[in-house]
């Protein structure tokens, strides 16, 4: 019977989850769930000063926006406990007591003054620095534990057998890969205080959490040979690694912050689903059969295999995520979008409600004019936030109403305010200046003259306040006009959207309240014109 496969993700808790740890995570996660295997996360928090909970509640809170859960690690436990290096510390040295037994480490006492010089002189001639000379590596082992017993600092190294033949091992995804044995120094798995190395940390943990598959980027693969060597050492056989190539920003250069968002949470706080970044990122070195870009979290975790990772180091484009997203929001229910717009949806409620009185110009910011005035930003407060959110949370099944008028216009749900905040502006307008000038003062445009017919048709109450009756009779005043529709309306979107540029006019006017359109064309007529 095959082994089960066991797959970690191992984090450290320093900051944000990059976008990077989240594709390796979602690898690991896939891998496990096509093979019926378990996917485990471990913290590796040995930074007492980066580590802190807050960061740990970060990583957590970025593993399940993404939907990564995870079979055994903090909040859920397992056998294979503690979760967190700092509580597996005597692992360690129960580790460091058997290699000991088998006397595969040796005390060594050269102070870190002594090493930088060996390593400042070394450098100056031909060959530079090789490692690691084993300076203490022959010490007499009664005089070694004299120094130990009298309290004398000291670290463990790995005794690296000097006939060692070249460490091979088969890569998942790179195929054969061989180190030659004699560049690896004896490195330290212990450290003077007695907390363990990253490497001798990470195969201990490994190995006693019974990780089958070690799947990580390709960042991971020169310490590969130094960990083959520990779990030799230690009698046990290593298991199978499989390094992921690098993701890289469209110039060809590693992702950085040079190039937008790297980390999880940013992602999220700028409208992209959960769904469709983890779809995203699972095609980062990895694909189906080649074609397909738009697969679910079922057929990824069905149909994910190794043997489909590439080595080709993969390329972020973000604007085939926001393709992608667009795509994800578009397949959302009413009901659906709306639950996870909330955030959007409060800002644009409190923005309306931050607009100031009247109708205002704002000037549109033109790049090519750098002393050209930028829009004044609307400034928010908290209160209001709060209190446009808890209005959104009461009243869901309205604001599904906007979802058929914005939906097929979104790439993000940040852009949701901007698209369709003047609808909360009630009786007041902020004018996108371009907007005016194009349309409201148009040579011979006859806009105050569109403008007045439509808002006869909206000020009349024998029509009925729908999309339907209103554009019709709005467009019935072409003919006797002898105004293109296009001439006729624009006025009007921009009178009552503030913008050339909106969702469909009569759906966005049926939203709104009939006073409140009055006035602001009102307003806008007395400022324009």
């Amino acid at each position: 019977m095959a082994e089960k496969v066991r797959v970690r993700f191992a984090p450290s808790p320093t900051g944000r989850l990059h976008i990077g740890g989240a594709r390796t995570a979602i690898f690991n996660w896939a891998f496990a769930r096509a093979t019926g295997g378990d996917f485990i996360l471990r913290i590796e928090d040995t930074d007492p000063e980066r580590s802190t909970k807050e960061n740990v509640d970060v990583i957590l809170n970025a593993m399940k926006w993404l939907g990564l859960t995870w079979d055994e690690g903090p909040e859920v436990g397992g056998e294979a406990g503690p979760y967190f290096q700092m509580q597996r510390m005597g692992t360690y040295a129960e580790a460091l007591e058997r290699l000991k037994e088998r006397g595969a480490v040796y005390p060594c006492f050269c102070t870190k003054e002594e090493l930088d010089a060996k390593r400042e002189a070394a450098e100056k001639t031909e060959g530079g620095y090789a490692g690691y000379d084993r300076t203490c590596r022959d010490l007499d082992p009664e005089e070694a534990a004299r120094r130990i017993a009298a309290g004398e600092a000291h670290t463990w190294r790995l005794k690296v057998p000097l006939d060692h033949g070249p460490i091979a091992f088969t890569d998942a995804v790179y195929g054969g890969v061989s180190f030659p044995a004699d560049v690896m120094d004896d490195m330290i798995l212990v450290r003077t205080d007695g907390s363990p190395t990253y490497n001798f940390a990470v195969v201990c943990d490994d190995a006693n959490m019974g990780i089958t598959h070690v799947i990580r980027g390709d960042d991971h693969l020169s310490n590969t040979p130094r960990q083959i060597l520990i779990y030799e050492a230690l009698g046990l056989t290593p298991p199978t690694f499989a390094h992921l190539s690098m993701i890289l920003g469209p110039d060809g250069k590693k992702l950085s912050k040079r190039h937008g968002a790297t980390s999880v949470e940013e992602y999220r706080d700028r409208g992209y689903l959960s769904d469709a970044v983890v779809n995203f990122l699972a095609l980062l070195g990895w694909s189906l059969d080649g074609e397909t870009t738009i697969m679910s979290r079922e057929t990824i975790c069905s149909e994910f295999s190794l043997d489909r990772i590439t080595k080709k180091d993969a390329i972020f484009d973000e604007t085939k995520l926001n393709w992608m997203n667009g795509v994800y929001i578009r397949e959302t229910t009413p009901d659906e979008w709306v639950r996870a717009s909330v955030p959007w949806l409060a800002q644009m409620v409190a923005l309306g409600k931050s607009v100031p009185v009247g109708a205002n110009v704002v000037p549109t910011e033109n790049p090519s004019d750098p002393n050209a005035p930028a829009p004044e930003p609307i400034i928010v407060s908290d209160e209001t936030l709060a209190a446009a959110k808890a209005q959104v949370e009461g009243d869901l099944a309205w604001y599904e109403r906007l979802y058929p008028l914005v939906v097929e216009r979104l790439e993000r749900l940040d852009q949701i305010p901007e698209k369709l905040a003047f609808l909360f502006w009630g009786a007041n307008c902020r004018l996108d200046q371009k907007s005016v000038n194009k349309v409201l003062l148009k040579d011979g445009a006859r806009a105050d003259e569109a403008i007045a017919a439509c808002r006869g048709v909206l000020a009349d109450e024998a029509n009925e306040w729908s999309a339907a009756v209103l554009e019709e009779k709005c467009r019935a005043l072409s003919e006797p006009l002898d105004m293109k529709l296009k001439n006729l309306l624009q006025p009007l979107r921009v009178a009552v959207c503030g913008n050339m540029v909106s969702p469909p006019l009569f759906e966005s006017i049926e939203l709104m309240d009939r006073a409140d359109v009055l006035a602001r064309i009102d307003a806008v007529v007395a400022t324009v014109f």
